[in-house]
């Protein structure tokens, strides 16, 4: 009996122990973020993307380095001249007239080679290209960072995405458990001819209502704790996330919306992109335009041609050495309307990409007076929220406790549990909006950081216990 007392003792020890190891356990949000840095897929292409750019910077550098080459050929080659009429004159030999001179080398040996060098002096082709490959590195630096922020705010929106749907789910499983209660005692009540039988009714109704609720609440967590394992790479059965917590609000005072906007248009990652882009546009069309259509260059050049076989006239090679050092003046004089065609397409995009700049700007300061809004009536909407959760918990308390002496109805507690379900669920995610306003805000100004993150970590309730 004493090792079966033994065994039971440690049998009820080990079972709890097992079913807390099978419940996920909550990471915070920074751990959240660190995992997402290192396994979402759309932040590694912007990872790939930034890395792909950078050579860029040596590309613009290059454009205005020389460019040597050096070339070489060897092949079979027939060479023949032949002259009449021509004069020939030499110390000792006199004067002769009507001389001729006949060369023939057929099928022989062709070999050249040469080592060419070229210098750009002006070319303002080559200097719009350069600005257009600097533009297109800063352009890519911006996306990079505008790509972190992103994946800032999408971590934080999936992780108290998975926040509430859990909240959601243990307010419905403590709503079921209650309303369980209340059907159970009508019936009993009812028996007893102490209650009408449509309090029965209502209580049947209302738990198979609450049912419903908890499992499209249990689906929505697989739902939203799937996303979060997307983000992060980390076991969707391992996650669980934790909610804001109370407290008063301990940052100062917020700015007034026009400073917020002024930021905005200086700041915001999307804003000077859009900016770059324009600026990009104009130096295609500075290509194409008529001061960039002639080039100076630097020039040099050393090579040896040689050919030698047999010919008509014997054995027979020629050979010559050359070298030149100079400048080169090239000017286009007609290209059948193309460059102006050219010009004329960039100049227009180059109109879009202003337009684009001024949308963009739009849509920014809507989102921004959106967040804006969001965080000036937060803090007071969750201030009046706990007010009425805590008013709607105390009527549910004083209902149930009338409901037990016969004042209230059954739906008179079916409702009052309802409520407090509700104000429950609205003060979570009142909470979960005023800090993803916070972040947001920050996003659009271009200052949301790992600091701005913490801050948000920081405001997280202490894990509950399971």
């Amino acid at each position: 009996m004493k090792g079966i007392s033994r065994a039971l003792w440690v049998f009820l020890l080990i079972v709890p122990l097992a079913c807390r190891a099978q419940t996920p356990a909550a990471v915070d949000l920074m751990e959240a973020w660190r995992s997402a840095l290192r396994s979402d897929k759309e932040y590694a292409v912007a990872r790939a993307a930034h890395g792909a750019a950078q050579p860029r910077r040596d590309q613009a550098a290059a454009l205005w380095r020389p460019n040597i080459g050096l070339t070489g050929s060897v092949g079979v080659a027939t060479h023949e001249t032949e002259t009449r009429g021509a004069q020939f004159s030499a110390p000792n030999f006199g004067q002769s007239n009507e001389v001729g001179f006949n060369t023939s080398v057929t099928g022989g040996t062709s070999s050249r080679w040469a080592l060419a060098a070229k210098q750009p002096l002006y070319n303002e082709t080559r200097r719009a290209e350069q600005r257009q490959l600097a533009t297109s590195v800063d352009m890519a630096d911006l996306q990079w960072q505008a790509a972190r922020q992103s994946l800032m705010v999408r971590t934080a929106e999936r992780y108290f995405a998975l926040a509430l749907a859990e909240e959601t789910l243990r307010v419905f499983r403590q709503q079921l458990d209650a309303v369980q209660r209340a059907a159970t005692e009508a019936q009993d009540r009812y028996k007893l001819g102490a209650l009408p039988v449509t309090d029965t009714h209502e209580a049947a109704a209302r738990l198979a209502a609450v049912r419903a609720q908890m499992l499209a609440a249990e689906s929505d967590v697989l739902i939203k704790r799937n996303l979060l394992a997307d983000t992060t790479g980390l076991p969707a059965q391992a996650l669980a996330a934790r909610l804001p917590g109370g407290g008063a609000e301990d940052r100062p005072p917020l700015q007034p919306l026009e400073f917020w906007q002024d930021e905005a248009q200086s700041g915001n990652p999307e804003i000077r992109i859009q900016l770059l882009a324009a600026e990009a546009a104009k130096h295609e069309a500075a290509k194409y335009s008529l001061r960039s259509s002639a080039t100076i260059d630097l020039v040099a050049e050393v090579g040896r041609d040689r050919l030698s076989g047999r010919g008509s006239f014997g054995p027979a090679g020629n050979s010559g050495n050359t070298w030149a050092v100079g400048i080169q003046l090239s000017v286009p004089i007609y290209t059948g309307g193309y460059r102006s065609a050219k010009e004329e397409e960039a100049l227009r995009l180059t109109g879009k990409a202003m337009a684009e700049v001024a949308h963009t700007r739009e849509r920014v300061s809507q989102q921004l007076r959106s967040a804006w809004l969001g965080l000036s009536v937060g803090a007071e909407r969750v201030r009046a929220l706990e007010q009425a959760m805590s008013a709607s918990q105390a009527r549910r308390d004083a209902t149930r406790l009338g409901n037990e002496v016969g004042e209230r109805s059954t739906l008179d507690l079916l409702n009052a549990e309802n409520e407090a379900a509700a104000s429950r669920l609205a003060l979570a995610q009142a909470r979960i909006g005023l800090l993803i306003d916070r972040l947001r805000l920050a996003a659009l100004v271009g200052r949301l950081d790992e600091t701005a993150l913490q801050a948000a970590n920081s405001r997280l309730a202490a894990p509950s216990v399971r």
